[in-house]
């Protein structure tokens, strides 16, 4: 479908077939849609949403990009998941938001349109491709010089491994089992480096934890399960 791009078919099946349940805050991806205010005020707060146009990339069924819209932002959703790029159309138009959403790879969409973004986010992505790094590459062509990007995922220990994955989607059940692979998540160190290696500087760190019991998530300095990582790209001189 797209030769070449850094993709684990395996992955845009799975995220496929799970679709039509995108937008149900009770079924398989009820933990997105409690983390999502969470996630929504720290990069509002750390980024300023309002007016500036912004890429979402992994954008699913469009539960981020649709509240960035809402906040005020010019939104391009991608992903290389047609049911669920499906699922967020349909969904932004029955909510009257007007957000692009396009099947395309980061890494084409960079060579289409380098710097042709103000902010770009990357959210519960990083971890279900095969080349972390190669995506940061990608968003560095992106994002403007002087642009910010947000990114999160799971950090890579036992105590990751224990609540994320053991307790997430084998205990609890609030995700479907096999979302998460423990080799492919990614410590702070690592994204970090790959991220200073493409030419970004880091402004903020921080957790977010979730508490399945109230269902409710908060920004914290924990960044041993879930974080959000906040850079600026350099602005050349």
């Amino acid at each position: 479908m797209h030769p070449g791009t850094n993709v684990d078919p395996a992955e845009i099946s799975k995220f496929d077939a799970a679709a039509p349940h995108w937008w149900d805050p009770e079924g398989e991806f009820r933990p997105l849609h409690d983390l999502n205010p969470a996630r929504l005020d720290y990069i509002d707060a750390r980024a300023r949403l309002a007016g500036r146009r912004v890429l979402d990339i992994g954008c699913g069924g469009g539960l981020l990009a649709e509240g960035m819209a809402r906040r005020g932002a010019r939104v391009t959703g991608i992903d290389l998941a047609p049911g669920a790029l499906a699922v967020a159309r349909l969904h932004a138009l029955e909510a009257g938001l007007a957000v692009d959403y396009r099947e395309v790879a980061a890494e084409e969409l960079a060579a289409a349109e380098p710097a042709g973004y103000e902010l770009v986010t990357c959210l519960e992505m990083l971890e279900h491709v095969p080349d972390p790094a190669h995506v940061l590459g990608a968003i560095a062509r992106l994002v403007r010089p002087g642009g910010d990007v947000v990114c999160s995922t799971i950090n890579r220990n036992p105590k990751a491994f224990a609540l994320a994955i053991v307790g997430a989607e084998y205990l609890l059940r609030l995700l479907p089992m096999g979302t998460h692979r423990y080799a492919r998540l990614i410590r702070p160190s690592e994204l970090v480096r790959w991220a200073r290696a493409a030419g970004f500087e880091l402004l903020d760190l921080a957790g977010l934890e979730y508490n399945p019991a109230t269902r409710r998530a908060r920004i914290s300095a924990d960044t041993s399960v879930n974080y959000l990582a906040h850079f600026r790209r350099a602005t050349r001189t």
